[in-house]
């Protein structure tokens, strides 16, 4: 197969009832582990939370309308590079939209984006300006949820964004904006900098490797002005805490994600407690994520049986011949939509070494999931930054 693949076809999400019948039973049969008193979040996710999810999936959780749901938007598959892709492409009626790849980044997926899709692609009937609009792709990472699993080895964030050039040359976009957090932002970012002449502008939620990693030294602090030192210094104090108390998971699928993957794949709620945990501490308690999205964002990994090719994409960027080293210059105009509640602090002179970003804005609600937490604040952004770059 060439690497420009075979075109889109479409694709229904079509659960047998046989499947959910099985993970019924599962959560009905869980066995429970022990819980040491007084210790809250400090050892991992509580059981009581746990048990309450669990309860609430087993009793109310309504797969078949999230089915519905997502069926409202289009959706296709294509090969790429020996890859199934799986995407939404939710056009705008606004002729003249601007296309937008939007990305997610684990443990989401492009459930992440239902509450965004709307208010970008149609604007008008959201009370915005319908110049503002933009045509939706929306894709699944290879190894994730529909786009999974994966076959082969070597799927970094790096070859996915060239797949997703690709894709976007397949659905015959020539110049189009790119936008994600997480793996999404560093594939978006990716896309930007290998591909300038057909990527307009990067919007990012998180800025890929503009964090706090070493301990600044006096001489960086003393060139800074007092704000952005300040920053520094906090940016340097929450990596320190991520680094002791919560990098273990990344350093599991970066090491061994297949011995994990037999755990994952076979208890819904091991599965349910592994990506639930992210979704409570990655964000910020007062902009709460709604719990049916979070759990059909679970039911894909589950149903799809990909959490161990997820995983994957840790171990390949970790075992990539670049690991460790700075990212590359990207010339592309970037803007950065930067949440208080995410997991690291990004500082603008660390940014100005690699990245073009001509917008940065700081808000003073949200974390790891916007499009969940502050769909608002994130179509915003978004709009302004898109608005500026084609006027």
């Amino acid at each position: 197969m060439d690497d420009h693949g075979v075109g889109p076809v479409p694709f229904r999400v079509a659960v047998a009832q046989e499947e959910l019948d099985d993970l019924a039973e599962r959560l009905r049969r869980v066995r429970w582990p022990d819980e040491l008193d007084g210790v809250g979040r400090a050892y991992g996710m509580p059981l009581r939370e746990v048990r309450e999810l669990v309860r609430y999936w087993r009793e109310e959780y309504d797969w078949r309308a999230a089915e519905a749901l997502l069926n409202r938007w289009p959706e296709f598959t294509t090969r790429i590079d020996g890859a199934r892709v799986h995407f939404a492409h939710v056009r705008s009626p606004e002729p003249d939209a601007t296309p937008l790849l939007m990305t997610h980044g684990w443990p989401g997926s492009f459930v992440e984006f239902q509450r965004v899709a709307g208010p970008l692609t149609d604007p008008r009937a959201h009370g915005g300006d319908p110049a503002d609009a933009f045509h939706l792709v929306l894709p699944s990472i290879p190894g994730f949820t529909l786009s999974g699993p994966t076959t082969e080895t070597g799927w970094e964030f790096k070859r996915v964004a060239r797949a997703f050039g690709v894709l976007m040359e397949q659905l015959g976009y020539e110049r189009y904006g790119v936008q994600g957090g997480d793996w999404g932002a560093a594939i978006s970012r990716e896309l930007g900098r290998a591909r300038p002449g057909n990527v307009i502008g990067v919007h990012l939620n998180l800025l890929p490797g503009a964090g706090a990693t070493a301990e600044p030294q006096e001489a960086e602090l003393a060139a800074l002005d007092p704000a952005e030192r300040e920053r520094t210094l906090a940016s340097w104090e929450r990596y320190r805490v991520w680094a002791r108390e919560r990098q273990g998971y990344a350093d599991i699928q970066a090491t061994r994600p297949q011995t994990l993957a037999y755990a994952l794949n076979d208890s819904p709620v091991g599965l349910l407690a592994w990506i639930g945990e992210k979704f409570a501490e990655w964000s910020d308690p007062r902009c709460p994520i709604d719990r049916d999205q979070m759990l059909t964002n679970v039911m894909l990994y589950w149903l799809t049986g990909t959490a161990g090719s997820a995983a994957r994409i840790y171990y390949e960027r970790a075992h990539a011949d670049y690991y460790g080293q700075p990212p590359e210059v990207s010339s592309t105009p970037t803007a950065l939509a930067d949440f208080p509640r995410d997991n690291f602090i990004p500082l603008r002179h660390v940014a100005a070494r690699t990245d073009s970003v001509v917008r940065w804005t700081s808000y003073d609600r949200g974390g790891h999931f916007p499009a969940m937490e502050v769909p608002e604040l994130l179509v915003g952004d978004v709009r302004a930054f898109f608005r500026e770059l084609v006027l």
